[in-house]
């Protein structure tokens, strides 16, 4: 069973920094489409940020020039560096993962907090 298991969230103040982590077993990571999504109290779920197995990363408008997704294959670990963060940025942040022969993963969710 595929294990995603987010880290770093925390309260910081407007203009701030966080770096999340997403920690992956269970997964051929390196050939998985992994994936940022948030929540915010009364809204849906939406993409943040997306890479590929080759590496091309797409991104929400919303946080284009602030957030940075990278993946680390050898250590089945997913990031996503936030610079520059707004009080809509607050929400949960889920680790998502599509795998050839496991479908789509979840994580539990790292809150994140942008006080202005």
């Amino acid at each position: 069973q595929v294990q995603l298991v987010e880290s770093g969230g925390g309260l910081v103040q407007a203009g701030g920094s966080l770096r999340l982590s997403c920690a992956a077993s269970n997964i051929r990571f390196s050939i998985s489409v992994m994936g940022w999504y948030r929540q915010a109290p009364g809204k849906q779920r939406e993409l943040v940020a997306i890479t590929t197995t080759g590496g091309s990363t797409n991104y929400a408008d919303a946080v284009k020039g602030r957030f940075t997704i990278s993946r680390d294959n050898a250590k089945n670990t997913l990031y996503l560096q936030m610079n520059k963060l707004k009080p809509e940025d607050t929400a949960v942040y889920y680790c998502h993962a599509i795998s050839i022969g496991q479908g789509a993963s979840w994580g539990q969710g790292t809150q994140v907090t942008v006080s202005a």
